[in-house]
């Protein structure tokens, strides 16, 4: 058997954590820039305010309704994200335990005996809720794919199923499987959601009654294949190892307000290739590439005086000795960022990515270049230190500039309450 643990609304949970009086009121949490709704509580669903839509148009419910509103805050959100995955880690076992996302996380029950699986459902829910504060549901099937579906009946279905639901028996499955549309089957987009409405398999059902090779044909090959087997209870997707070290690391962020200087540019740009590094060096790690973009605005119509991104341009380098120094990696974003900029032009977002990564213990050296790695990489110690001791990039360098008026906006956001202690909330 395989559970899957998922927060219920996670952001809205995080943001009511500390806000006990938001609980049963409608709240919504805005995506970066405060640009569209990307979470919404049972009570702002509740209301007709949609998933995904910009700010400005829900905002006439959300005045008419007080529907409390933030920013996205990560730092808040991230350690949340910790605490229950850690708190299903002491629960369970680290091995057992596969981070899907930030609010979802699989488990394997295969070692658990199937009389102690409903038992343990509960105490997962009872433990990550006291222990975090955070609301979640527990579905547990013989897949999967199986206790995804099992996870969404029981948030659909929140009284009756006290948000735990285990399909234990064919009976149970079978009545899962006919109660799920195909658009809400785990790995179905919306492409491969029309195409099987176009050939009449309405339901999971349907499509787990789909021979192997109908799947392998229709479904995108060994993918559908093992769709199409987790749904008839073959477990076919395994548990996944957390990768050590990433293959690619970015960092990317949306303008507060429309930039058309190069020196803001360049501060941006900065900015985003040391915060690059620093995730770089967390995972002790070089790269060898440096790609730098940038994302022209076009406005979207008079009417409502709102933008739409146009085309991103990009320019990548390769270095001569791979490092982790955020110095020499700025160094060279800068010259990309100069040969993107175009004068005249207004500039709505900015990306640093760095590739070809490898062990900073496997540095590959050039005869006919000096490699000062060691001297770098105790500088980058020191620095990260300290902005780790004091927060805030408390030492950073010039490049990224001091008043950083082109920072994304958060008009709404809340207190970072676990990891700043000046944040801290106060109990009168």
């Amino acid at each position: 058997m395989f559970a899957i643990v998922d927060c219920n609304s996670f952001y809205c949970s995080c943001e009511r954590l500390f806000r006990p009086a938001l609980e049963g009121q409608p709240v919504v949490v805005l995506s970066n820039n405060d640009g569209c709704i990307i979470a919404r509580s049972d009570e702002a669903k509740s209301l007709g305010i949609d998933m995904g839509i910009p700010y400005f148009m829900a905002k006439p419910l959300i005045e008419k309704y007080k529907v409390a509103t933030f920013s996205s805050n990560y730092n808040l959100y991230g350690n949340l994200s910790w605490r229950v995955m850690e708190t299903l880690r002491i629960l369970i076992g680290q091995q057992y335990v596969e981070v899907y996302s930030v609010d979802e996380a699989f488990i394997d029950l295969r070692h658990i005996p199937q009389a102690q699986i409903m038992a343990l459902a509960k105490k997962i829910k009872t433990t990550v809720e006291m222990w975090t504060g955070i609301k979640v549901s527990v579905g547990v099937a013989p897949t999967k794919v199986l206790s995804k579906l099992a996870n969404r009946l029981a948030k659909k279905n929140k009284e009756a199923t006290e948000c735990v639901l285990v399909l234990n028996t064919p009976n149970k499955i079978m009545q899962a499987l006919e109660r799920t549309p195909v658009a809400d089957i785990w790995g179905i987009g919306r492409q491969y959601a029309q195409k099987l409405l176009a050939n009449n398999i309405l339901t999971a059902h349907q499509l787990s009654k789909q021979t192997l090779m109908w799947a392998h044909k229709h479904l995108g090959g060994v993918v559908g294949v093992r769709l199409v087997r987790e749904l008839q209870g073959n477990p076919s997707i395994e548990m996944q190892t957390p990768l050590i070290c990433k293959q690619m690391i970015a960092t990317t962020r949306m303008f507060g307000k429309p930039v058309n200087n190069l020196q803001h540019i360049k501060e941006a740009v900065a900015t985003y290739t040391a915060r690059a590094a620093e995730k770089l060096r967390r995972q002790y790690s070089v790269a060898k590439a440096i790609t730098v973009f940038i994302v022209q605005q076009q406005p979207a119509n008079n009417y409502s005086g709102r933008y739409k991104h146009g085309p991103s341009i990009s320019a990548s380098t390769t270095l001569t000795i791979a490092t982790s120094s955020s110095g020499l990696l700025i160094k060279q974003a800068l010259l990309l960022a100069e040969q993107l900029y175009a004068e005249g032009g207004s500039y709505k977002k900015a990306g640093v990515i760095l590739s070809h990564i490898a062990p900073n213990d496997s540095i590959q050296c050039n005869l006919f270049v000096a490699n000062n790695h060691t001297k770098h990489n105790k500088l980058m110690q020191a620095v990260d230190n300290i902005n780790f001791a004091m927060r805030n990039d408390i030492v950073k360098f010039a490049a990224s500039g001091t008043e950083r008026n082109w920072k994304m906006q958060q008009n709404f956001i809340s207190p970072r309450y676990t990891t700043r202690w000046h944040e801290l909330c106060l109990v009168h």
